[in-house]
C-alpha cells in the first residue's frame, strides 16, 4: 500500500507498489515520506476518491486507529502514549525547590504561574494525551482523504463505581472526605498492629499505607489501606520489602478518559466537519459478533463500521517520546564543588537522540549516546543490539528524530479467534 498525494499535496486513494514504482521510474512522482511510504504526483490528475471512515479507539495508554472503506482496510496503527509526565513535573518541582533553598534570598514566585492559567486549562499529563490524539488523526488526514471520523471515548462515573448510591452534591465531596474516619477504622480493623512484621518491630508509631499510591490512581477506600509500623513503611518506600497483598483495581486511566472526553470531542469538531461519537459496548458487540481478537487497532476497525473490511497484513506502531531532557546538571556535587552535566551533546558524531538508523540491514532508533561514538540502539519494543554498544561508523542515518517514533510491524491486524 503506497499513499499518494496530488500535485497540490492533497491526499488521493492509495495505489499498489507496482504502480508506484512505475510512476517513480518515469519521473512522474517523487517520494515524500518513507514511513508510511508516500509519493506525490508531478502532473495534474482527476481527484477521484472513495468514502473512507477513520475509526479511533481513544485511550489513556494506547490509541488504536484504522481507516477503512467498505471493502478493505487502508491504514492500521497503534500509538503508545507517555505516562511519565506527572512524575517528571514532580521531579522538576523538587529540583527547583532544592536549588532555591541554596540561595540566600529570592522573592517567592510560587503564585506567578497560577494567575496565568486560562479558562479550560488541563493538567499537562491530560493535555499531552489529547494533543497526541489530534496529532495522529492529523497525520492520517495528510495521507488519506478521510470522509468521516468515528471516535470511541469511553465515559466512566468513577464515584458511581465506588458508591452506587451517590447523587447530587455528594459528587463534589470527593474521595478524601472523611479520610480521618476511614484511617481510624483501618487501624481498628488491623488491631493497631503492623501487618508486615506483626508487631515484631519495636517502633511504636503506626502509619496507614496506600497499597496503590494516590499518585497512581489509588483511593482512600478502606480496601486500599493497610496498617504498617514506621520502620516497615520506610523500608517499603525504599523497595527493601514487598507486600504480598492482592492488588486493588486502579481507576486512574478511566478517570483520565472521563476528563479527556468532552475536550477531545470539542477540539475534533472544531477541526473537522464530520465527527461522530460511539460507545464501548457497541464496539465490543461488533468485535464478538465477527469473532475478532481484542486489539486496539482491531477495535478501531470495528468503530469505523467496517469490521469485515479486508485487513492489511502489516500495521504501524507509534511511540510518543519526550523532546529533550531539560535537566542540565546532576543533583549532587562532584569534586571541586561542581555539578556533573546530565546531558550529552545535542549532536554526537552526526547523530541525535531518537534518530532512525540502519544497522546490519535492520532499522533502529538511537536511545542513548556516548561522546566516544558508541550508541545504544533499540527497536520500539525494547529489543537492544549488541548490549547497547554499536559504533557510529556502522550506522547509516535513515531519518531525523521526531516526537512520534514509527515502526512497521508485520502481521494480520484481525486474527480470527478459534472456537
Amino acid at each position: 500500500m503506497v499513499y499518494v498525494l496530488n500535485i497540490k499535496g492533497e491526499p488521493l486513494m492509495p495505489c499498489k507498489n507496482a504502480k508506484a514504482r512505475k510512476l517513480l521510474r518515469d519521473s512522474k512522482a517523487k517520494v515524500i515520506k518513507r514511513e508510511p511510504f508516500t509519493i506525490q504526483l508531478l502532473f495534474e490528475c482527476d481527484n477521484v476518491v472513495q468514502e473512507i471512515t477513520l475509526g479511533v479507539d481513544a485511550g489513556s495508554k494506547f490509541i488504536g486507529v484504522s481507516a477503512t472503506t467498505k471493502v478493505r482496510e487502508l491504514f492500521s496503527a497503534e500509538v503508545g502514549l507517555r505516562n511519565d509526565i506527572s512524575d517528571k513535573l514532580t521531579s522538576r518541582k523538587q529540583a527547583r525547590r532544592t536549588r532555591r533553598n541554596r540561595l540566600r534570598y529570592r522573592k517567592a514566585r510560587f503564585l506567578n504561574r497560577a494567575k496565568s492559567k486560562n479558562k479550560g486549562w488541563l493538567a499537562p499529563s491530560i493535555e499531552h494525551k489529547i494533543q497526541t490524539h489530534l496529532t495522529i488523526i492529523r497525520k492520517i488526514h495528510e495521507i488519506l482523504p478521510i470522509s468521516k471520523i468515528i471516535i470511541e471515548t469511553a465515559q466512566f462515573d468513577i464515584q458511581k463505581i465506588n458508591n452506587p448510591e451517590i447523587s447530587g452534591k455528594e459528587y463534589q465531596q470527593g474521595l478524601t472526605l472523611g479520610y480521618s474516619n476511614v484511617k481510624e477504622y483501618v487501624l481498628f480493623r488491623d488491631n493497631h498492629e503492623c501487618q508486615y512484621c506483626k508487631g515484631k518491630s519495636k517502633e511504636g508509631r503506626l502509619e496507614v499505607h496506600h497499597i496503590i499510591f494516590r499518585s497512581n490512581g489509588g483511593s482512600n477506600k478502606q480496601d486500599n489501606l493497610i496498617t504498617l509500623c514506621k520502620t516497615c513503611h520506610d523500608k517499603l518506600h525504599k523497595n527493601k520489602i514487598e507486600l504480598k497483598i492482592k492488588s486493588v483495581k486502579s481507576f486512574k486511566h478511566a478517570t483520565f478518559m472521563g476528563i479527556m472526553r468532552k475536550t477531545l470531542l470539542e477540539r475534533l469538531n472544531n477541526l473537522y466537519w464530520n465527527v461522530e461519537e460511539t460507545y464501548g459496548y457497541i464496539t465490543k458487540y461488533s468485535r464478538i459478533e465477527n469473532s475478532l481478537e481484542k486489539e486496539h487497532r482491531v477495535d478501531a476497525r470495528c468503530i469505523s463500521s467496517n469490521p469485515l473490511a479486508k485487513p492489511l497484513d502489516y500495521w504501524y506502531f507509534y511511540k510518543k517520546v519526550r523532546c529533550h531532557n531539560r535537566q542540565i546538571h546532576k543533583a549532587n556535587f562532584i569534586k571541586g564543588h561542581r555539578k556533573k552535566l546530565n546531558q550529552a551533546q545535542f549532536e554526537v558524531k552526526g547523530f541525535r537522540l531518537f534518530d532512525k538508523v540502519e544497522y546490519d540491514k535492520g532499522l533502529y532508533y538511537i536511545f542513548g549516546r556516548r561522546n566516544s561514538g558508541f550508541f545504544d540502539i533499540r527497536k520500539l519494543d525494547g529489543t537492544k543490539v549488541n548490549k547497547g554498544s554499536v559504533s557510529y561508523k556502522r550506522l547509516i542515518l535513515r531519518g531525523f528524530r521526531e516526537t512520534l517514533l514509527i515502526e512497521r510491524r508485520i502481521g494480520n491486524s484481525s486474527t480470527t479467534l478459534k472456537g
